[in-house]
C-alpha cells in the first residue's frame, strides 16, 4: 500500500506542480503590471508613481513613466494577444486588455496629463518607444485592434518623433530598427536607413560566435543580448520576412543563434533558482531572461530542451526574485534592486521606471495552457539535474 502512494505520487506530483505553475506567473506579472496601467488608464500615473534614482538630471523623471509602460507592454502583450474569454484568467485578461487600451490613449494623448515624453531632448525615450513598439508587435489584435484612430495616429506621431534621436553604435541600432519595423507594420511605411542599420551590423560586424553579439564593436560580458539584441533583432527579422524585404534571409539563422544562447542561459540558472550577478542593468531582475522566455515562446528551443524545465527553472526564479522582502514598496511599485530593495546595484540610468523591463520574463504567457511549455510534467533544469548527479550530457558551441 505504501509503495503504490509513493508510486501515485511520483507520477501525480509532477503533474501538480505543473498546474501551479501558470498561475504563479500570472499573479506575479499582474501584480508588477497593475500599478503601471491602472494609473495610466486614469490619468495619474505622474502624479503617483515613484522615482528611485541617482541621476540628478531632472528629464529622467520626465522619461521615467515611458520607461515603465513601454517595458510593461512588452512583458505583458502575448498574455493580451491570447485575447479574453470565459475562464478566470481571461477574464481577468479582459481586464488588463482594457487597462492597457486606456493607458495607451493616456499616453499618446497631447491633451492627456499622463502625455509621455517621446522627443529628443534626453535620448532615453529612444528606447522606451521601442520596447513599447516590440509590445504593440506581439499583440497586432487585442493592442493595435482594439486603439481608436485618434489613438493610432498619436502612437503613429510618437514613433516618428523619436527619429529625433541618434542611437548610438550598439545595442540602441536595434531600438531604431524596431520603431521602423513596427511603423512597416501597422502604416506601411518606413525609413531604410533606420530600419537597416542595426541589422546589417549585427548580422555582418558584431557577431563574435556561438550566438553571441557584442554590444557594438566591442564584447561586454552582461545579458545585454537577452536584454535586447536577440529578442529585437529577431522581430526585426520577422517583419521584413512578412513584408519581403531583402535581407529577410537572415532569418533562419537569427533564429538558430537565439536557440543556441537561449540554451546557454537555461544553463545559467542555478539548482536553487539563481543566476550570476554580472554585468550592468542587473537590476532589471528576471528581466535578463528576455531571450530564453522568447525563445520558448517562439517554440525556438534546441530539440534537446523540454520546454516543462525552461518552465520550472524560470518558475524557480521569478518565485525567488519577487519574493524577496523590499522588492515592492508599500504601494506595489517595484523597487530598484536585484533581490529585494538595492538601490546601489541600480546605475546613473536605473529608475523606477527602468526596472519594468523584468516583465520580459513573462512572454511565455502568450502559449495557450494546452502548450508543452505549461502541460508537460515538472523537469529540473540542467544545473539542477547535472548538481543531482544526472548525466545531461556535454555542452556544444554551435
Amino acid at each position: 500500500m505504501k509503495r503504490s502512494l509513493l508510486l501515485l505520487s511520483f507520477v501525480l506530483l509532477p503533474l501538480f506542480a505543473a498546474a501551479q505553475d501558470r498561475p504563479v506567473w500570472v499573479e506575479t506579472m499582474t501584480r508588477i503590471a497593475e500599478p503601471v496601467l491602472a494609473h495610466l488608464a486614469d490619468g495619474t500615473l505622474k502624479a503617483d508613481m515613484p522615482f528611485e534614482s541617482f541621476s540628478t538630471n531632472p528629464l529622467r523623471r520626465e522619461v521615467s513613466y515611458l520607461e515603465a509602460f513601454g517595458r510593461t507592454v512588452c512583458g505583458i502583450a502575448p498574455w493580451l494577444e491570447l485575447g479574453p474569454d470565459e475562464t478566470p484568467e481571461g477574464q481577468l485578461r479582459a481586464r488588463f486588455i482594457d487597462l492597457t487600451v486606456r493607458a495607451m490613449r493616456s499616453a499618446v494623448d497631447p491633451a492627456s496629463p499622463d502625455r509621455l515624453v517621446f522627443d529628443g531632448r534626453i535620448s532615453q525615450p529612444l528606447v522606451d518607444a521601442a520596447f513599447l513598439a516590440e509590445g504593440v508587435l506581439r499583440a497586432p489584435t487585442q493592442i493595435w485592434g482594439r486603439l481608436d484612430d485618434a489613438t493610432r495616429k498619436n502612437l503613429i506621431d510618437a514613433w516618428k518623433t523619436s527619429r529625433q534621436i541618434q542611437p548610438y553604435e550598439s545595442n540602441w541600432l536595434l531600438f531604431a530598427s524596431i520603431i521602423e519595423a513596427a511603423l512597416l507594420e501597422f502604416t506601411g511605411n518606413f525609413q531604410p536607413d533606420r530600419l537597416y542599420d542595426g541589422v546589417v551590423k549585427f548580422r555582418y560586424r558584431w557577431y563574435k560566435g556561438d550566438a553571441w553579439y557584442g554590444d557594438g564593436e566591442d564584447f561586454h560580458l552582461d545579458y545585454y543580448n537577452s536584454l535586447v539584441i536577440h529578442p529585437m533583432l529577431t522581430e526585426v527579422l520577422q517583419v521584413m520576412a512578412r513584408h519581403g524585404l531583402p535581407g529577410a534571409d537572415f532569418l533562419p539563422e537569427q533564429e538558430r543563434r537565439l536557440g543556441r544562447y537561449a540554451a546557454q542561459l537555461e544553463r545559467m540558472i542555478s539548482p536553487e533558482g539563481t543566476y550570476p550577478v554580472i554585468g550592468r542593468s542587473i537590476a532589471y531582475r528576471f528581466g535578463s531572461f528576455h531571450a530564453l522566455s522568447d525563445a520558448a515562446f517562439l517554440h525556438l528551443l534546441p530539440a534537446d530542451i523540454d520546454p516543462a524545465q525552461v518552465r520550472c527553472g524560470l518558475t524557480a526564479v521569478i518565485s525567488r526574485q519577487a519574493g524577496m522582502p523590499g522588492t515592492f514598496d508599500e504601494k506595489g511599485w517595484l523597487t530598484v534592486g536585484y533581490a529585494g530593495h538595492q538601490p546601489r546595484m541600480g546605475e546613473e540610468y536605473i529608475n523606477t521606471g527602468s526596472v519594468y523591463l523584468c516583465m520580459a520574463v513573462f512572454l511565455p504567457l502568450g502559449l495557450p495552457e494546452s502548450d508543452p511549455f505549461w502541460s508537460r510534467p515538472a523537469a529540473s533544469w540542467t544545473s539542477r539535474k547535472a548538481w543531482e548527479g544526472i548525466d545531461v550530457g556535454a555542452d556544444h558551441a554551435l
